[in-house]
């Protein structure tokens, strides 16, 4: 259950903080306050978004580099490519719900060789405000494919 509308990167550019998630390496607990950080660039002759995925793990920040290309240009649906060691590795993702006022979304994530496939709900504050989860349940629930979501601390 996707919206329609085309999304310009620019909306997508910034911090993006984790608030709900399905997917294990942020549920395990070591890993902490994940965020990903897009940076509009030009690989090549495609505009996509450098993506970096941020965290913690044992009191030191780890970086995970990688490139989005955009599939269409709705900008909803790309393919991620690692950088350097992780240059082998893809996954594709989409944004299955984006916020009318551009403060959260959802995302699905496919499956890969190494990682599960889930759903993130990414989130421009630490914290969603009441409202938006609010928002975020219905649409969750009004999609009952979609797994259970768990809360990510972002303190």
């Amino acid at each position: 259950m996707m919206t329609a509308e085309n999304i310009n990167l620019q909306d997508l550019e910034g911090t993006w903080y984790i608030v709900l998630t399905n997917f294990p390496m942020w549920l395990k607990g070591d890993k902490t306050r994940p965020t990903f950080n897009y940076t509009i660039t030009q690989h090549g002759s495609i505009t996509g978004l450098r993506d970096e995925v941020r965290s913690w793990k044992h009191g030191k920040e780890q970086v995970i580099v990688g490139f989005d290309t955009p599939l269409d240009t709705t900008n909803r649906r790309f393919v991620w490519r690692g950088k350097g060691l992780l240059s082998l590795l893809t996954s594709r993702w989409e944004i299955v719900y984006f916020d009318t006022a551009k403060e959260w979304a959802i995302i699905h994530f496919e499956k890969t060789l190494f990682t599960p496939e889930g759903y993130d709900v990414i989130a421009r504050r630490k914290n969603l405000s009441a409202e938006q989860g609010k928002e975020v349940a219905k649409i969750v629930d009004a999609w009952a494919v979609m797994p259970a979501l768990k809360r990510i601390s972002q303190d």
